[in-house]
């Protein structure tokens, strides 16, 4: 009887040798058929399931995408059951750093990606993301939660805050991959940023709370 394939597998598996290829050779220099070699599969089958590059980088992606959100999930594991939103907002900053080897994958296939998309029109022709601004929206709603419990300066606009540090993230990345700063010169930059934003010490009181 047949072997039956998991053709979800298949597509990850498939993702994965995209994904080990790029970062050693950048993504701009990878073809389907390098991605096959990689895979231990045959040039026919990558066409099988992707049809064309730019379908497969984006399905790489999208997997590249996952693995993050499998890194940060871990980050607040370790941080305990109740990071709060301080914790939860530094988890995703560090996590997206190139610190190690996978994050300097992310980093690289991320930039990459969002590079070759301005110039290459089929890549272009489909989102560089499907929900681009989850990470801006979810730092956002932390510093909001945080300011409503006085854990947060309650005088700083959540939204550009969130965007702020983003950006900052990713520009301390890209300093970090090029060699221009070393990973704990960025993380201390983030870590000042995140205490200008964040009080120390216990939330203030309720407004019916009894005075100390």
């Amino acid at each position: 009887m047949p072997k039956r394939v998991d053709h979800e597998e298949r597509r990850t598996q498939i993702a994965e040798a995209l994904i080990r290829v790029a970062g050693r050779r950048g993504l701009h220099a990878v073809g389907m058929r390098d991605v096959a070699a990689e895979a231990g599969v045959s040039l026919r089958l990558v066409q099988y399931y992707f049809q064309t590059k730019e379908k497969l980088l984006f399905y790489g992606l999208q997997h590249l995408t996952d693995r993050f959100t499998a890194r940060v999930g871990a980050r607040l594991a370790a941080a305990g059951p109740d990071p709060g939103p301080r914790a939860t907002i530094e988890a995703l900053l560090l996590a997206s750093l190139p610190t190690d080897e996978e994050g300097r994958t992310f980093h690289l296939l991320y930039s990459s990606y969002a590079i070759l998309s301005v110039t290459d029109e089929a890549l272009a022709a489909q989102p560089f993301v499907d929900n681009p601004d989850a990470a801006e929206n979810a730092v956002a709603a932390l510093i909001a939660g945080a300011q409503e419990s006085g854990l947060a300066d309650p005088d700083a606009d959540a939204r550009t805050e969130a965007i702020s540090l983003l950006a900052m993230a990713a520009s301390m990345g890209t300093s970090i991959l090029v060699g221009q700063r070393g990973p704990e010169s960025a993380v201390a930059v983030l870590r000042h940023h995140l205490d200008r934003i964040f009080r120390t010490g216990t939330p203030r009181p309720g407004p019916d709370a009894p005075p100390s």
